[in-house]
């Protein structure tokens, strides 16, 4: 048996290592190549082109790779083919591996993809070709499968990772004595963003909450965690423009967000998938955001759900407080958080849920995938 699987990114590589894993199991002289990365390649992936290749990000980086990418995605169409491969599995990256799978559907290859693009919430038409490109596809969320569903797209819900991997029940004491904090301070995490827009947007907003946060409660510290060193140089100038009673309240630390998330108290964080991991870590938060005004005007005219944080669309209702745009000011952000930092009855309001969405999640992703192409696509 053949399998080709094309993971685009660092987390599509560790997907893919856990779904190779679980393939051998049922197929244990199976071959895998593709696009992958170090922990698929540990599996015994062959990849013919270096994982780092596919990540680029924004828009002008990929119209200048684009002749690289056209030979990249043409040469794995014909491997393919020639080796006659049993089945392809495209890892997100939806951009670039639809279109390896449409021209392998055609040429009678079964194909996959592991990781729902959000059609659900924005260009709905896209399911479409998502149609004529795939004979199953595996989502992480189960709203997400839903939608195939209801457009008759071949779908199973495998689970999402990241519960497999974090604890029921989180320890918070160990984090905390892995950052080297009081076990008996109260902190509140803030968490602006990985990008630079973002935190320029967020930074100063979520430090003014910090100092408002001060006057109801003086003896609160503020964690913040930089995502690379240019994030922690932006922290540190939008510091600098803060009052001593902030600054003296305010840790930057390098890295370790997920130790900051359950090390807090609760968390202020800009919506993403962080606020995924913030429910799984059982943490209240409050989320918001905050696009240019141009931007805004574009992409609410075309999303099409209620909500855009992850719990409250899990939980399909307004579970945690979403501030956005214009809501997000000082004043509403201080209001949703203070009963989270000092209402035992607010944070179980959350918390209690949360447990309930975990358990949900926690199909054991890399399993069920497995299960899922072979009942699906190879054992036919």
């Amino acid at each position: 048996m053949k399998i080709a699987i094309v993971a685009g990114e660092a987390s599509g590589d560790i997907l893919g290592a856990g779904l190779i894993r679980e393939l051998k199991q049922r197929y244990p002289q199976a071959e895998f190549f593709g696009v992958g990365g170090d922990r698929m390649i540990a599996e015994g992936f062959h990849s013919l082109f270096p994982l780092d290749r596919l990540s680029v990000m924004g828009f002008i980086e990929p119209l200048k790779r684009l002749p690289e990418l056209f030979h990249i995605r043409k040469t794995l169409v014909q491997a393919a083919i020639d080796q006659a491969v049993d089945v392809f599995i495209g890892i997100d990256s939806p951009d670039f591996n639809l279109g390896i799978a449409k021209r392998l559907k055609k040429r009678g290859i079964k194909t996959c993809h592991y990781v729902s693009p959000s059609v659900w919430a924005w260009r709905q038409g896209r399911i479409k070709g998502i149609k004529a490109s795939v004979d199953l596809m595996l989502t992480l969320l189960p709203f997400e499968a839903k939608f195939y569903q209801d457009h008759q797209v071949p779908v199973a819900f495998v689970g999402h990772p990241l519960a497999d991997q974090i604890a029921l029940e989180p320890n918070v004491l160990e984090a905390k004595q892995r950052l080297g904090l009081v076990n008996s301070q109260a902190y509140l995490a803030i968490m602006p963003g990985s990008r630079e827009g973002e935190v320029a947007r967020l930074g100063k907003l979520f430090l003014q909450v910090a100092e408002q946060l001060l006057d109801a409660l003086p003896d609160m510290q503020f964690l913040i965690p930089a995502a690379n060193p240019a994030r922690m140089s932006q922290l540190q100038v939008l510091l600098r423009d803060t009052s001593e009673k902030v600054n003296a309240a305010v840790t930057l630390i390098n890295g370790q967000s997920h130790d900051v998330m359950l090390a807090s108290e609760a968390i202020l964080l800009a919506s993403g998938t962080t606020a995924l991991e913030a429910m799984l870590l059982k943490k209240p938060m409050v989320v918001s955001y905050k696009l240019t005004p141009m931007t805004y005007a574009i992409v609410s005219r075309l999303v099409r759900c209620d909500y855009v944080s992850l719990p409250n669309l899990l939980a399909d209702k307004p579970l945690v407080p979403e501030l956005l745009q214009e809501e997000a000011t000082i004043q509403n952000l201080s209001n949703a958080l203070l009963p989270l930092l000092t209402d035992d009855k607010a944070k179980s309001a959350q918390v209690s849920e949360f447990n309930a969405l975990h358990l949900q999640l926690k199909q054991d992703a890399d399993l069920e995938a497995a299960k899922a192409i072979d009942e699906n696509l190879l054992s036919r």
